[in-house]
């Protein structure tokens, strides 16, 4: 219970920081970033975008995969506005498209920048009637997981050879949430069903389900890189409450309510943004020469 309060408070912890603080705030220590590259999928809007902003701002090289050009542009526009010296790179990607994921990442590849910083962050929340991807999935599992999943699988080995280069430890953030708890059962034989339109659809569950999954494939992930001995890091993390784009598509009176009855527990974006940001999670500090 007092652990709640302090958490309800704001309250700093062991790393001087609590729940109120934002991620300018905790990046506000770190010395130049200069030498890093981070990707940072859904960075047009909400946490992405504020993530993409503060490192930016703190010298990184920001990397903005997209499936919207303009946005991506949009947002690389307003960063620059703010930081005239910022080093953002803007490139198309569609999350739900594996063909789309594989373009992207021979793109970036081909660059032949390093890469310290993997932020799987965009996420989507489907509404109304079942949708499938190109690729025949269910739209909110390929968005959320099976787009990421190849992503990462994709950008690991250049992530890997940074790190043997530069000594810096690589970074991948799976952004999940709470919600991963409110499936049971097989995941694969529901989406399946779902699939085959055996069973009604449900947009909670197949949220839940896509994040269940990325949670699953970050425990898997960190059990194969210590096998493999590489200096890399996946971590799991739940954002908290927080009102994004993820729920326009629910905006009206009743949500409304609700987040007004959540008001003194909803974390701002910024607030959100400094677990993401703290340099102990994403070896920021002393990054090392490019």
């Amino acid at each position: 219970m007092l652990q709640a309060a302090r958490y309800l408070l704001g309250s700093s912890g062991a790393s001087g920081f609590g729940s109120k603080s934002t991620a300018d705030e905790v990046t506000a220590a770190c010395p130049d970033l200069c030498s890093l590259t981070a990707i940072i999928t859904g960075a047009t809007s909400g946490i992405g975008a504020e993530t993409a902003r503060v490192l930016a701002k703190r010298g990184a090289r920001v990397v903005i995969p997209a499936r919207s050009v303009k946005a991506a542009e949009d947002m690389r526009a307003r960063i620059l506005a703010e930081c005239p010296g910022a080093d953002v790179l803007v490139l198309h990607l569609d999350l739900s498209s594996l063909a789309s994921v594989r373009d992207f990442a021979r793109r970036f590849l081909s660059l032949g920048l390093p890469l310290h910083l993997l932020i799987n962050n965009a996420g989507k929340f489907s509404h109304g009637q079942l949708a499938l991807s190109e690729d025949g999935v269910e739209m909110t599992f390929a968005t959320n997981y099976l787009g990421h999943f190849l992503l990462t699988k994709l950008l690991l080995g250049r992530m890997a050879e940074t790190t043997a280069s530069t000594g810096v430890q690589g970074r991948i953030v799976n952004v999940s949430s709470s919600v991963h708890g409110w499936f049971s059962g097989d995941w694969a034989d529901y989406l399946q069903l779902v699939t085959r339109r055996k069973i009604p659809y449900d947009a909670t569950q197949a949220y839940a389900v896509s994040k269940l999954a990325n949670v699953l494939h970050t425990k898997e992930l960190a059990a194969r890189l210590q096998e493999m001995g590489a200096d890399v890091t996946v971590n799991c993390v739940h954002p908290g409450i927080v009102r994004t784009r993820l729920n326009r598509d629910r905006e009206g009176l009743v949500t409304e309510f609700v987040f007004v009855l959540l008001s003194k527990l909803l974390k701002t974006i910024p607030q959100v943004i400094n677990l993401r940001c703290r340099p102990p999670h994403l070896s920021l500090i002393n990054p090392g020469p490019s």
